[in-house]
């Protein structure tokens, strides 16, 4: 029984270890792909481990009326995002617990890490805290919907919301071209770049207090804290990245029972489309400005409306 469920479990855990090892290195090859179209030298690739090993030695500095929940925050939303992207499926499809990787449930743990990530930044009281969990909160108002009706579309077209079927349907020649996927792509892409604070939504790189989102609630962390938040957000950035790569571009995915050779083809096939995503990613933030903070429901409304259209049109073209 062991020995059968073997071959399963390492692979499993090959993929928890690939998506928390390769997320930093996505991250530092986007901030060099960026300085490099800048004309700027930029970071190494390597750096921001180094940044995270350097937080970790570092003693964390708690202010005197936080409490429980500001020192346990930064743990749980590292927990519940390394869960999420461990389970979309990376290289391979079909894994021990495939059963579990479900969009409703991915959505439901990035929700609960933005829930917490929110009570933190106003549980020390301070001003921009306050100010960034109520825009990240504003902006969770509106990219939550459009993520539903993103998961409405794939399973009207595949029939299940499980991301192992998913892929392997969108691998068949019955998907078809689809106006639908089309409106859900371009959703999940701007869902993306609004829950990543990335621009035009957010600039991760700036510490202005007036525009800041996601680093005004992590303003008051350091040390051992702050690293994991920032592996956490590096995470968070593959986990989207892997998601469209698994639904959109699900080619290269080792099917159930395939062999090693057949997964390390995945796994070359899986780092090649994360790479193309994080330089498509450098290339629309420098070709692009921040927009003001009142324009951000103008953005994600237009993701939640492609959503809901996609949708309305698979029903009506269904009734046909």
């Amino acid at each position: 029984m062991i020995s059968a469920l073997l071959p399963g479990l390492l692979i499993q855990g090959a993929q928890m270890l690939v998506v928390l090892l390769l997320s930093p290195l996505l991250t530092g090859f986007v901030r060099k792909v960026k300085a490099r179209l800048l004309r700027r030298q930029g970071p190494p690739l390597l750096q921001h481990y180094r940044d995270l090993l350097r937080l970790l030695r570092k003693e964390a500095v708690v202010a005197e009326n936080a409490s429980w929940l500001f020192r346990a925050t930064p743990y749980m939303i590292f927990a519940a995002t390394w869960v999420a992207a461990a389970l979309v499926p990376t290289f391979a499809t079909g894994l021990l617990f495939s059963w579990s990787a479900d969009l409703i449930a991915i959505i439901a743990l990035l929700g609960s890490a933005r829930f917490f990530l929110a009570l933190a930044g106003m549980d020390v009281g301070t001003s921009f805290g306050g100010i960034g969990s109520s825009r990240e909160v504003m902006i969770a108002s509106l990219a939550e919907p459009a993520m539903i009706m993103i998961v409405f579309i794939l399973a009207l077209i595949a029939g299940s919301t499980q991301l192992s079927t998913v892929a392997a349907f969108m691998q068949t020649p019955a998907v078809g071209l689809r106006v639908s996927l089309g409106m859900a792509l371009f959703a999940l892409l701007m869902v993306a770049i609004a829950e990543n604070a990335r621009i035009p939504v957010d600039n991760p790189a700036t510490h202005l207090e007036l525009t800041m989102v996601h680093e005004a609630m992590v303003l008051e962390y350091s040390g051992r804290h702050l690293a994991v938040l920032e592996l956490a957000a590096s995470l968070k950035l593959l986990l989207y990245l892997s998601l469209i790569a698994c639904v959109f571009v699900p080619w290269g995915l080792a099917p159930a029972g395939a062999g090693w050779a057949t997964h390390i083809l995945g796994g070359a096939a899986y780092v090649g489309k994360l790479f193309f995503g994080g330089f498509m990613l450098a290339v629309f933030e420098t070709s692009i400005a921040k927009m003001r903070v009142f324009r951000v429901p103008d953005f994600l409304g237009a993701g939640l409306m492609l959503g809901l259209l996609g949708t309305l049109l698979l029903f009506v073209s269904r009734s046909l």
